[in-house]
């Protein structure tokens, strides 16, 4: 059997890509970078005590007190691994990637669930994103880009998209039908279906596909100081090159926290009733009482006339 050169005419695509988008690709590495170094000096800027604080009244809010002193130890345990400034350009890389990817996949998904052909168009799609190897992604986008952060974030973020598309599809697909027809038959529009009845009943398969997204984006860190993102995994590729096990140790600890991290306080966001201190507050709010109806007037009976 004759060989195939499908090789060949990918290679030929993306060249002719490279030759006839240079201006939107510049625009792209320019808006990425931006947006990247932005975040890094948010993250980066104040002190490292000031993020911890936060990071850990944040946790306290919307988890508990659990998650709190996890925050509070793992992050100080980090500062104190000096790998302060790789953890936060780390979740910069990781918030730009994962926010792209949420607002690719989150739209696909609604389309997907509204329409079976597109929802069967796309499968194919989404199984081939998931399944290709994580270091084919840096080829067209190390090419694409060049060495640095936008090729690490573009690859993240074309790996992290699926579970949004899929999840969002499930949940939307998962809402009773009953009570969308009910919608129907009060005379809303679909579109008023979607944004009341559909989207607020599937919100915990879509915040799931949110929190899957993360974890992937946090799982291409690796991979993306391969392509040049500053971070943690500059430490480990560096500690793995140079085979240093104590930086290896303390990049991927610093990995694993911020993991943990990330994934318990997205998790928090999509539970029902919360289990954080906002939570609490909230049900021990007391509810205002409502007053008692005026007693209703007494109608007295007519007294017989004398002699009846």
């Amino acid at each position: 059997m004759p060989r195939i050169e499908l090789g060949s005419y990918v290679e030929a695509f993306v060249l002719w890509l490279l030759s006839a988008i240079p201006a939107l690709l510049d625009g792209i590495s320019a808006v990425v970078t931006v947006v990247v170094e932005a975040l890094t000096a948010v993250f980066a800027g104040p002190p490292w005590w000031v993020w911890l604080v936060l990071l850990t009244v944040a946790a306290l809010l919307v988890r508990g007190w659990g998650l709190a002193v996890f925050t509070l130890l793992g992050f100080a345990l980090i500062d104190a691994f000096d790998l302060w400034q790789e953890t936060m350009e780390t979740l910069g890389v990781v918030l730009v990637a994962a926010l792209i990817a949420t607002a690719v996949g989150v739209p696909l998904g609604i389309w997907a669930a509204r329409s079976r052909s597109v929802g069967a168009a796309l499968r194919p799609l989404l199984d081939l994103m998931q399944t290709t190897p994580v270091f084919v992604y840096l080829i067209p986008a190390v090419f694409f880009f060049g060495i640095g952060v936008v090729p690490g974030v573009v690859a993240t973020t074309i790996f992290s998209i699926p579970p949004a598309v899929r999840l969002t599809e499930l949940g939307i697909r998962g809402v009773d039908p009953e009570v969308v027809e009910a919608a129907h038959a009060f005379g809303a529009h679909p579109r008023q279906i979607l944004r009341e009845v559909q989207l607020p009943m599937a919100l915990p398969s879509i915040m799931a596909g949110i929190n899957q997204v993360i974890m992937l984006a946090l799982s291409m860190v690796v991979v993306a100081g391969l392509a040049g993102a500053d971070g943690l995994g500059t430490v480990v590729v560096s500690a793995v090159t140079q085979l240093d096990i104590a930086a290896g140790v303390e990049g991927g600890l610093a990995v694993v926290i911020l993991a943990i991290f990330l994934d318990r306080f997205t998790a928090a966001l999509a539970e029902r009733p919360g289990r954080g201190l906002l939570a609490t507050l909230r049900t021990r709010r007391p509810q205002p009482t409502a007053e008692a109806p005026p007693p209703a007037p007494t109608i007295a009976a007519p007294t017989p006339a004398p002699g009846t």
